[in-house]
């Protein structure tokens, strides 16, 4: 992994959930069954229909809220607060992780499909309170998500990122695909590598990864 690659960089943009922590902590796990009982609830619909739906709005809209935003008229409000309402009992600090994640050159930030109040809290369970210059939640961009291009249009413009010196560390490989267009270097940050031409970088360990380019 040629650290000329990242010589460039100005501004390192981290997503959350599965990224900043391993995803054997399965947070996410817990956030979907919050996710199912609020459908459930709002839509009154069984456990296998609310599945189902929380399913096909993340493939087509790019996250459940969004879904139920366009199809239902959904407050976002009440269902985030639900959803992230969450225990990071099991979730560990990593001290290298912060330290490589503070000794980057330029600007650090967190962009999330969640909200930022629950990413402050996965932060500090990690151990990286004041690792970053700013942190964003779905909140940010107008509730619009990851992947579509408008979500990361209105981040990188409130936050002054020039895409063409910005790196982007993502889990999921298709949020990875407007970064790439805009001229950003991706790194895709799983357990198994993916493999599509958007994706500069994979790596199944952040830290490490993090410490071959300093």
């Amino acid at each position: 992994m040629p650290k000329q690659h990242f010589t460039h960089i100005a501004t390192w943009v981290f997503d959350l959930d599965n990224t900043l922590y391993p995803p054997q902590a399965r947070l996410f796990d817990q956030i979907e069954l919050k996710m199912t009982q609020y459908v459930m609830d709002t839509l009154r619909v069984d456990r296998p229909e609310a599945d189902r739906l929380r399913r096909k709005y993340w493939h087509e809209h790019g996250t459940t809220l969004a879904g139920l935003m366009r199809e239902h008229d959904l407050d976002p409000g009440p269902y985030l607060t639900h959803v992230h309402e969450i225990s990071l009992d099991h979730l560990e600090p990593d001290a290298a992780l912060n330290t490589h994640i503070r000794a980057l050159p330029g600007r650090k930030i967190v962009y999330t499909n969640g909200t930022a109040p629950y990413a402050e809290r996965v932060i500090a369970q990690r151990g990286l309170t004041g690792a970053f210059d700013a942190v964003y939640g779905v909140e940010h961009a107008g509730f619009f998500p990851k992947p579509e291009r408008r979500a990361f249009d209105a981040i990188f413009l409130r936050d002054g990122v020039v895409p063409e010196r910005a790196a982007m560390f993502e889990d999921e490989p298709r949020n990875l695909a407007e970064p790439h267009a805009m001229g950003m270097r991706t790194v895709h940050v799983a357990p198994e590598p993916h493999g599509a031409a958007h994706i500069h970088h994979h790596t199944d360990d952040l830290t490490d990864f993090l410490s071959k380019l300093l």
